[in-house]
């Protein structure tokens, strides 16, 4: 039986308009990002199958982003469930720097092995800084927490996740939708479609447009594709790869 799965990446942020490393920090979503994520929802509300269950992230925008996006499904009985492993890869001591302003610093080379390598993490946290999560309430009961984090250590917390709480719904024959962020759901495109890390890296994912994903009896991806009007995702794709570029 075919099973489906959806990613949506959270609407436009308050530090995505300001073209800030955002990571770990707490922002929430613009009037765009709203607009977004309601669009999303109709997308999502048009298709030939119900959603049975939703998985988001600890960090307000991709909750917002969930709870819009179950308003046009019109389900109040929806069931949500949040998992600080799904959060966005932990920028480090990047978190809240202009990309603009620290490529014309540091060199459009150095910012883009920052953002795309698949194994160099960013510069870490000190854990008395109080952007490190290890400050944060929400997460002090959480042993481990990142200062810094490459796409290869999120890939790790992400696929605990998918395997101990999301792909068990697929065994009970449930449609899955995930709001999530751009790298967390990055490391589920890897690892569904045992994407190398080389063209990971190159892979752009825009704010607020649906993943849709066909798997097999077995969990395997059959299909993946972006929901929408075309040209407008394409846009929003390179708008997406350029951000840090001077």
């Amino acid at each position: 039986m075919k099973k489906n799965l959806i990613l949506v990446r959270h609407g436009q942020s308050e530090w995505n308009l300001k073209n800030l490393f955002t990571g770990w920090t707490d922002v929430d979503l613009t009037e765009q990002g709203i607009k977004e994520a309601e669009k999303a929802g109709q997308i999502i509300s048009l298709l030939n199958f119900k959603v049975d269950i939703a998985f988001t992230s600890e960090l307000i925008r991709a909750i917002r982003t969930l709870d819009i996006i179950k308003t046009k499904l019109e389900d109040p009985d929806l069931s949500i469930k949040r998992d600080w492993r799904l959060n966005e890869r932990s920028y480090g001591a990047l978190q809240g720097l202009n990309k603009f302003e620290t490529a014309q610093k540091y060199g459009d080379e150095q910012v883009h092995i920052w953002r795309r390598s698949y194994d160099i993490p960013p510069p870490p946290l000190e854990r008395d800084d109080q952007r490190h999560p290890c400050n944060d309430p929400k997460y002090q009961n959480i042993n481990n927490l990142p200062d810094s984090e490459s796409l290869a250590m999120t890939l790790i917390r992400v696929k605990k996740c998918w395997n101990e709480i999301i792909l068990p719904q697929f065994e009970e024959n449930k449609n899955v939708l995930i709001t999530a962020h751009g790298n967390s759901l990055r490391a589920l495109v890897k690892m569904l479609d045992n994407v190398s890390e080389e063209e990971i890296t190159q892979f752009n994912i825009p704010t607020g447009v649906p993943i849709l994903y066909e798997l097999d009896e077995k969990c395997k991806s059959q299909t993946r594709r972006f929901l929408g009007d075309k040209d407008e995702i394409a846009s929003a794709i390179d708008e997406v790869a350029n951000q840090a570029k001077t």
